[in-house]
């Protein structure tokens, strides 16, 4: 463990939602990582963290996760999430406010900014938002740049006081981050009223989790997904938005390209991803991934790694070598052998106008080209320019994406082997856990340069401890 040079070591407690398995999670728990190979200090704050479901360095001992389970559901029906989503985490600042909890240096906040006042106001503490996206845009699914989703009249109605609140907590941090220059330009375009561009701090990776794979056979996880064939690999959460159905669908256009005596003739699919059955979400879209693969004639099998329990759905196969291969919740050791592997020949990369995307990044450091949608965080992780090429960024078409996957799979040797040497070295100089930690740890320097939180925006403070009152009063109690 290492001291920051020229700054003191910091006292932090990161405060997130839900510590499950996504690109979001992968980012605290990088951050939080990197942070402590700095020297800091750091607690993790979650209202929901399933050791079975989740990422290893967070029940492993590696970092140290406080989980405090609210009385309060996710929502009501499969409705109100915002809602119910801001009551949970005002239970858990409830805990972090409570006489005699831990003080702290700073709080580094994500997702949601409701307890950004709060944290300020009451616990008198500096406050880092890194912004993901912002939820307005998030709320009726994939967000498109350059349009408006406004819903009907009780949709606006529900969600104009929701965003403002959204708009003025966010206001209310010291230091405002984002995930990417896309996301950042979109900040500035939706919170007129903050009044700045937040700096970017790209999310990074822990370059050495990716370098540990298992080849002698020992790991029953990783023998699970091993195989001979040349494989495609999709690897995003469980979710409607992230578009999976492009990479079945281009799979089965591409197969039918293939020549039936081509060594590709046998080329499977593995698609990877977190997946929580708590969510009608992911359940839903495993069903029409499904079916989407019986559409198209494709053998198919749904698993689990045997080292966890959680429960295979009903609709799994017997399948035992499967043209379309569904992982959910992959091992780290699942996810370095199936990126590692020299039979997998390309990561398609599906959501369109994603903020950020992590899967790119973790492609190109293994060497493995990248497929991915031309919009969104991955133009700015991905280069697709003749002799720059770590990558191909194309519209999200079947026809195309089928075409493109052809060039992919027939490149030369030399022309892949060149490929992979660029994309590892964009990878570890724009995308490591060092540099994203350095970029989070400036901002948490600087917010805690500031001073102390002085008595100021004493009407908003006083509306925001009223709310947590409330909370506390119809929740905490019972």
């Amino acid at each position: 463990m290492s001291t920051p040079i020229g700054n003191k070591p910091l006292k932090i407690a990161f405060v997130h939602p839900d510590l499950g398995i996504g690109g979001a999670e992968r980012l605290v728990v990088d951050a939080a990582l990197g942070l402590q190979n700095r020297g800091h200090k750091v607690d993790i704050y979650t209202s929901h963290h399933d050791p079975k479901h989740c990422f290893e360095e967070t029940s492993d001992g590696t970092l140290s996760v406080h989980a405090i389970t609210p009385p309060i559901p996710r929502s009501y029906k499969g409705k109100l999430h915002i809602l119910f989503a801001t009551a949970r985490q005002l239970h858990l600042v409830a805990h972090l406010l409570r006489p005699g909890a831990p003080k702290y240096d700073v709080y580094f906040v994500d997702q949601l900014s409701t307890c950004v006042p709060l944290l300020r106001g009451l616990a008198r503490t500096r406050v880092v938002f890194y912004c993901h996206f912002p939820d307005k845009l998030l709320a009726d699914g994939a967000y498109v740049e350059g349009q408006t989703r406004r819903g009907g009249l009780l949709k606006r109605m529900y969600r104009f006081p929701v965003d403002k609140l959204e708009e003025i907590t966010t206001r209310n941090a010291d230091v405002i981050l984002a995930n990417s220059k896309f996301t950042a330009r979109v900040f500035e375009t939706h919170f007129p009223t903050i009044g700045s561009t937040p700096a970017v701090v790209y999310p990074g990776i822990n370059l050495a989790a990716y370098d540990n794979v298992v080849t002698d056979g020992s790991d029953a996880d990783v023998a699970q997904v091993r195989s001979d064939r040349p494989t495609l690999l999709s690897l995003n959460r469980f979710e409607a938005k992230k578009n999976v159905p492009l990479a079945i669908d281009s799979f089965a256009a591409l197969r039918k390209k293939l020549n039936s005596g081509s060594k590709l003739a046998n080329l499977r699919l593995v698609i990877a991803g977190g997946y929580d059955p708590r969510l009608e979400d992911n359940m839903m879209t495993l069903v029409k991934l499904i079916d989407r693969a019986k559409a198209h004639s494709l053998t198919y099998n749904v698993i689990t790694p045997k080292s966890s329990s959680t429960n295979v759905p009903p609709f799994n196969t017997t399948q035992e070598d499967p043209t379309v291969l569904f992982l959910l919740n992959f091992t780290t050791a699942q996810r370095s052998a199936l990126l590692r592997s020299a039979s997998t020949l390309a990561l398609l990369y599906t959501p369109a106008n994603e903020h950020f995307g992590i899967g790119p990044v973790e492609a190109m450091y293994c060497g493995l080209p990248v497929l991915a949608c031309n919009s969104g965080g991955p133009t700015e992780s991905v280069l697709d320019k003749e002799g720059e090429r770590t990558g191909w960024l194309r519209e999200p078409d079947t026809d195309v994406w089928a075409d493109t996957l052809t060039e992919i799979v027939n490149l030369p040797v030399e022309e892949r082997q060149a490929l992979a040497e660029r994309a590892k070295r964009r990878a570890i100089e724009n995308f490591s856990m060092d540099a994203m930690a350095c970029g989070i740890e400036d901002a948490l320097q600087t917010a805690t340069a500031l001073g102390p939180v002085r008595r100021s925006s004493a009407i908003w403070t006083l509306f925001f401890a009223l709310l947590w009152a409330w909370v506390a009063r119809a929740f905490i109690g019972r």
